[in-house]
C-alpha cells in the first residue's frame, strides 16, 4: 500500500510540474505580450538606436542626390522619436515643416500598407513622388509603387486611417516643438564647457 501511494505521488508530481512550468511561463510573459503590441509605432525607428529613419537626414533626402547621415549634434525630438541632420540648418528646416520632409506614413513601406499591412520602410529604399517621401520594405515593393503610385497611395492612405489608432507615438504641435526647441537652445547657452576627462 505504501508503495502504491509513493507511485501515485510520483505520477502526480510528473503530472503537475509541466502545467505548474507552463503557468509559470505564461504569467511571465504575459507582460512582454503586452509591450510586444506597444512596440508598433507611428514612426518607424532603428530598433537598437530608436533613431528615425535609421540616423539619415529627412531633409538631405530632398536637397542632395543620396541621402546623408545625420549626426547626434543636430538631433531633434519629433513625435516622441529623435531625428538627426548633418547641420543645424537641417534641423531647423525640418523643425518648422516636419510633414513635409518626414517621410509619409511614418516610415512605414507605402505598399504593404497600401495591401492593409504594416512593415517598416528602409530609409535607402525610398521613392520622391509629388514632394513626398516614401519608404520601402523591399525593392519589390519600390518596383510594384512604381507601376500604380496614385493607386498605392490611395489605398496606403485609406488603411493608414484604419491602423493609425492602434499604433503608439507621442504628437506635437508646431508650438510646442518650438517652445521645446527654444528651451533646448537657451539651456545649452547656459550650460558651462565642461572638459571632457583625460583631455
Amino acid at each position: 500500500m505504501a508503495a502504491m501511494m509513493r507511485q501515485k505521488r510520483k505520477q502526480n508530481l510528473t503530472i503537475t510540474g509541466p502545467i505548474a512550468a507552463v503557468f509559470c511561463a505564461f504569467l511571465v510573459l504575459c507582460p512582454v505580450m503586452a509591450r510586444a503590441e506597444a512596440l508598433v509605432q507611428t514612426v518607424v525607428t532603428d530598433p537598437l538606436s530608436g533613431v528615425a529613419l535609421e540616423g539619415y537626414d529627412a531633409v538631405s533626402y530632398f536637397t542632395e542626390a543620396e541621402p546623408q547621415m545625420g549626426v547626434p549634434d543636430y538631433e531633434y525630438t519629433w513625435q516622441g522619436v529623435p531625428w538627426f541632420f548633418v547641420s543645424a540648418a537641417n534641423r531647423d528646416v525640418f523643425m518648422r515643416n516636419p510633414d513635409i520632409y518626414a517621410p509619409q506614413f511614418g516610415g512605414h513601406c507605402v505598399m504593404s500598407l497600401s495591401r492593409g499591412f504594416l512593415s517598416d520602410g528602409k530609409p535607402r529604399l525610398y521613392v520622391i513622388e509629388g514632394m513626398k517621401l516614401y519608404l520601402f520594405y523591399s525593392v519589390a515593393n519600390r518596383e510594384a509603387f512604381l507601376a500604380d503610385e496614385t493607386r498605392a497611395i490611395s489605398y496606403s492612405g485609406a488603411n493608414w486611417h484604419k491602423l493609425l489608432p492602434g499604433l503608439t507615438g507621442v504628437e506635437q504641435s508646431f508650438a510646442d516643438a518650438v517652445a521645446e526647441r527654444s528651451g533646448q537652445d537657451a539651456a545649452d547657452a547656459a550650460a558651462p564647457d565642461v572638459p571632457a576627462a583625460g583631455h
